[in-house]
């Protein structure tokens, strides 16, 4: 799958066009604030139907607008077209034409892997980033995962309804709970399963990433589940016995949602203790790792999408960084006019020029 167009309609400050992406390697040359990362959201709108920047839908409409839409054609796959529109306060997506009501059937058609600076909230934010990222780099490859996903959280908002409000338990709310617990038990244990799977291969591919960048070895990732117990029985008898606790808290303290991702070094944590520049470098090869992780899963190369992401590397750093590329199918580059970008440059790189949200072959 590659892409062959964009088109934008009101997106951002973006002027309404077409642009051309028909190349292995494309560059977004501009200053700050020109829309060259307005240009990648584009991309990854049509890519997951969401921003990266977790900006909300009416925040991507251009100032005046109401509406605003992004398009892709691509080529080499059973699709030719996806269009992501806001609209009316609602979101149509459709593949071909043809509207979808799950944004998640996206995921199969043209996968986008997105290097940006909020990328460091999965080294340095909340525990709830890191589950993010990799629950997205589950659900990549696996639907399943996605829908396992959305049962918990639907059970566990149910659940915490019932305690919100009344600090006690009566014997209604013990009946209902008694309905969904083992729910939230089975949907929890296959989210636990299949999270310990996910941290033990990516850090498999993870760990020798850094060394080979950093000559650090021994970094990798912990997976620290919030239930200790592995099976349903167990986790039966425990929701039972802290029922109390957390009706006394308004909320469910412990379950999938609870769980914990951490960097490790020689078995002690290591994100913490990292250096700015260790943390900026752990955060680019988490990308690194997660499209070469889908690339081994799916036999599939995604689409790169590199928003300023050498600017803070050294020289050194920066070489290195593009030796562990992962394979890819079409990446997208933004750098600024200083920078050294024509040293990266192939001979059959593509290299637009941004000014004012307009995109151009030359000044």
């Amino acid at each position: 799958m590659s892409l062959a167009f964009l088109r934008t309609v009101a997106f951002r400050n973006l002027l309404d066009a077409e642009t051309d992406l028909r190349g292995k390697d494309i560059f977004l040359i501009g200053e700050n604030g020109q829309g060259k990362s307005n240009f990648l959201e584009a991309l990854y709108f049509c890519s997951y139907a969401s921003s990266f920047r977790g900006n909300k839908d009416k925040e991507l409409v251009r100032t005046g607008e109401k509406d605003c839409s992004a398009s892709l054609s691509i080529r080499d796959t059973i699709y030719s077209n996806i269009s992501v529109t806001f609209k009316d306060q609602k979101k149509i997506i459709t593949l071909d034409g043809k509207r979808i009501e799950d944004r998640k059937e996206l995921l199969s058609v043209a996968p986008a892997i997105i290097f940006c600076h909020e990328d460091m909230e999965f080294v340095t934010g909340s525990p709830e980033r890191r589950r993010w990222f990799f629950d997205q780099t589950r659900s990549l490859w696996d639907s399943l995962y996605l829908e396992d996903l959305r049962k918990y959280r639907y059970v566990l908002k149910n659940r915490n309804a019932l305690f919100r409000g009344e600090g006690r338990l009566d014997s209604q709310t013990s009946a209902t709970l008694d309905v969904l617990d083992p729910q939230l038990a089975r949907y929890g244990l296959e989210l636990t399963a299949k999270r310990r799977e996910t941290a033990r291969e990516f850090s498999a591919v993870f760990e020798p990433l850094y060394g080979e960048i950093t000559g650090l070895t021994g970094i990798g990732v912990d997976y620290q589940p919030s239930w200790k117990e592995e099976n349903f029985e167990a986790v039966i008898s425990h929701l039972s016995e802290k029922r109390e606790r957390d009706a006394s808290m308004g909320l469910s303290l412990s379950g999938p949602h609870r769980d914990r991702y951490i960097f490790t070094k020689a078995g002690e944590e290591f994100s913490a203790k990292a250096s700015t520049g260790q943390r900026r470098l752990l955060a680019l090869l988490l990308r690194i790792a997660q499209a070469k992780v889908f690339t081994d899963k799916t036999g599939r190369k995604p689409v790169l999408l590199l928003d300023d992401v050498l600017l803070e590397l050294d020289g050194e750093k920066r070489r290195k960084f593009l030796l562990v590329m992962p394979e890819y199918e079409q990446a997208f580059y933004t750098f600024l006019p200083g920078e050294p970008y024509e040293t990266y440059k192939k001979s059959d790189t593509i290299v637009y020029y941004m000014q004012s949200g307009q995109i151009r072959q030359k000044f």
